[in-house]
C-alpha cells in the first residue's frame, strides 16, 4: 500500500469524523437551542451574544496562533506542545484579570448592572479553552477528529441540558452563562481522556519564538476578524437595546451554525491535509479546489433551503416572539452562500505559510467593514445587515486575488467551481417556495418543503452528472470497501 494511498484513506476518515462531529454537534445544538429559546427572551439571548463578544475576543490571544502553529509546524513534538500549552494559561490568566476589573465599566457603558458579575462568572471558560486549544491542536495534528467527535458531542448534549433546566426554573440569563462554562469544560474533560495528551513540564522559550514567527500574523489576522464580526452586536447593544440585538443575533445564528459547521468541517480536515502539502503548489491547488467545489456542493442548498422556509420555521419553532429575526436570517443565508470562498482561500493561504498575507488581506477587509459600518448604522439595523451581505460579497474577491499568484487558482476558476452547486440550489429553492400555495397544516407543508427540498436537491445533481456529486458518492463507496 503506498503511503499516498494511506494518506488518502486517513484524510478521507478524518474527513467522516469531522462531519459526523459537526453534523452532531449541530442537530444537537439546533435542538436544544430551540428549546431554550422557548423558554427565555430575546433580551436574554442580546446580552449573552453581548458578553460572549468579550470572551470571543479574549479567545484570540488564547486559542489563535500558537495551536495553529502548532498544526502548520510539520514536527511538533512535546516540547513545543507543553510550551504552547503553559503560556496559554499564562495569557489566559492575565485576560481573566482585565476582563474581571473592567466589567464594571462594561456594566455601566451598556447601562445593565448584572454584566458586572456575569462577565466575570463567565469568563472562566478562558482557562478551559486554554487547555481545549492544546487539545484540539493535537488531535488535528494527529488526524484523530473522532476524539473531537466524542468530546463535543458529549459537552454540547449535556451542556445543553443544564441550560434547559435552568431556564425551565426560570433562572433566565444565568441559564445561558451556565449552559456556555459547562460546555467549555466537558470539552476538556472528555478529551483528556479520548485524546490521552498530557501537557510535560517542559519549557522553551526558543520553540515559542520559532512558533511566534508564523502565528503572531495570525493572530492579528483572528483579532481584527472577530472583533468586526463582533462589532455590529457592540454597536447594536449601545445603539438600540438588548431585545434588538437579540434578534438580530438570533436571526443570524441559524446560517452561521450551519456554514460554520458544514464547512468548518471540509476546512478543519484540509489545514492539516495542506500543511502535509505546502511545499507542492499542484497539490495545494487540487485540494483547495475539492474544497471549495465540496463545501458549495453541501452548503449551498441548505443556505438557499433555508431562506425559502425561514418563517414558518421560525413560527413553528421558536414561537411568534422571535418573528422579527427571520429578515435578518434571510440575509445572512445569502451571506454565507459565499462561505466556502472565504475559508478555503484562507485555509490554503495559512497552509503555504503565508501569515503575512492573511494579516493583509484582514486590514483590507476591516477596512471595508468600518466604512460599510459607518455608512448604515444611521440607516438602521436592516440597513446594517443588508451591508453585511454586501461586504461579504465584496471580500470575497479580496480572498481570492493572492491564491492567483501563490496556486495560479483565479476568481474566475473559483466561481466556475461554484457554480453547478449554485444553479442547482437555486432550482431547488424556487420549487420548494411555491410548495407554499399548498393548503395544508403549516408543520405538514414545512417538512414537506424539507424533504422535498433534499430529494429535488440530490435528483438534479444525480440527472445533471454533478462531479462533485459524483466525486462525493465515489468516496462515500471507497470508504466503505
Amino acid at each position: 500500500m503506498t503511503e499516498n494511498t494511506i494518506t488518502k484513506r486517513k484524510v478521507i476518515s478524518s474527513l467522516i469524523w469531522k462531519f459526523l462531529e459537526r453534523g452532531g454537534v449541530q442537530g444537537v445544538q439546533f435542538i436544544l437551542s430551540v428549546i431554550l429559546a422557548r423558554l427565555v427572551t430575546p433580551s436574554d439571548y442580546g446580552i449573552i451574544a453581548l458578553l460572549l463578544v468579550f470572551i470571543q475576543i479574549a479567545n484570540v490571544f488564547i486559542q489563535t496562533g500558537f495551536s495553529a502553529a502548532l498544526v502548520q509546524k510539520k514536527e511538533s513534538d512535546d516540547l513545543d506542545f507543553s510550551s504552547v500549552f503553559f503560556m496559554s494559561l499564562f495569557v489566559a490568566t492575565i485576560l481573566y484579570i482585565i476582563l474581571f476589573f473592567i466589567a464594571p465599566l462594561v456594566s455601566r457603558v451598556y447601562d445593565y448592572p448584572n454584566l458586572t458579575i456575569l462577565l466575570r462568572v463567565i469568563a472562566i471558560t478562558l482557562f478551559f479553552g486554554a487547555f481545549n486549544s492544546i487539545q484540539n491542536a493535537y488531535v488535528s495534528k494527529k488526524f484523530r477528529f473522532k476524539c473531537l467527535f466524542l468530546s463535543n458531542i458529549i459537552a454540547v448534549f449535556i451542556s445543553g441540558i443544564i441550560g434547559i433546566i435552568l431556564a425551565y426554573n426560570e433562572f433566565g440569563i444565568w441559564a445561558l452563562v451556565f449552559q456556555q462554562l459547562s460546555n467549555v469544560f466537558l470539552s476538556c474533560v472528555v478529551l483528556w481522556f479520548s485524546a490521552k495528551w498530557r501537557p510535560k513540564f517542559v519549557f522553551s522559550f526558543s520553540r515559542l519564538k520559532d512558533l511566534f514567527t508564523f502565528s503572531w500574523k495570525l493572530l492579528c489576522s483572528s483579532l481584527l476578524d472577530v472583533i468586526f464580526k463582533n462589532i455590529y452586536n457592540l454597536v447594536i447593544g449601545k445603539t438600540y437595546s438588548t431585545e434588538q440585538l437579540g434578534v438580530f443575533d438570533r436571526g443570524q445564528q441559524f446560517p452561521r451554525v450551519i456554514a460554520t459547521n458544514l464547512d468548518g468541517s471540509i476546512q478543519g480536515v484540509m489545514f492539516p491535509t495542506l500543511s502535509a502539502y505546502n511545499d507542492d503548489v499542484i497539490t495545494e491547488k487540487k485540494i483547495c479546489r475539492r474544497a471549495i467545489s465540496s463545501s458549495a456542493f453541501i452548503l449551498m442548498p441548505c443556505m438557499v433551503g433555508l431562506a425559502t422556509i425561514a418563517k414558518p420555521l421560525v413560527e413553528i419553532l421558536l414561537t411568534d416572539k422571535w418573528l422579527p429575526c427571520v429578515p435578518f436570517m434571510q440575509l445572512s443565508c445569502i451571506a454565507f452562500i459565499f462561505y466556502p470562498i472565504h475559508t478555503a482561500n484562507l485555509t490554503a493561504i495559512n497552509a503555504l505559510g503565508r501569515s503575512d498575507i492573511s494579516l493583509k488581506l484582514e486590514i483590507i477587509k476591516k477596512t471595508i467593514a468600518i466604512i460599510t459600518l459607518l455608512i448604515t448604522i444611521p440607516l438602521g439595523i436592516y440597513a446594517m445587515a443588508i451591508g453585511q451581505v454586501i461586504q461579504t460579497i465584496i471580500i470575497s474577491f479580496i480572498h481570492a486575488y493572492p491564491n492567483k499568484k501563490l496556486m495560479d487558482y483565479s476568481y474566475f476558476e473559483q466561481i466556475k467551481d461554484l457554480m453547478p452547486s449554485f444553479i442547482l440550489s437555486v432550482v431547488m429553492g424556487v420549487i420548494v417556495w411555491f410548495l407554499h400555495f399548498i393548503h395544508i397544516q403549516q408543520i405538514v407543508l414545512l417538512v414537506l418543503q424539507i424533504i422535498s427540498g433534499i430529494v429535488i436537491y440530490v435528483l438534479l445533481a444525480k440527472f445533471s452528472k454533478n462531479e462533485t456529486f459524483n466525486y462525493l458518492i465515489s468516496t462515500l463507496r471507497e470508504v466503505r470497501k
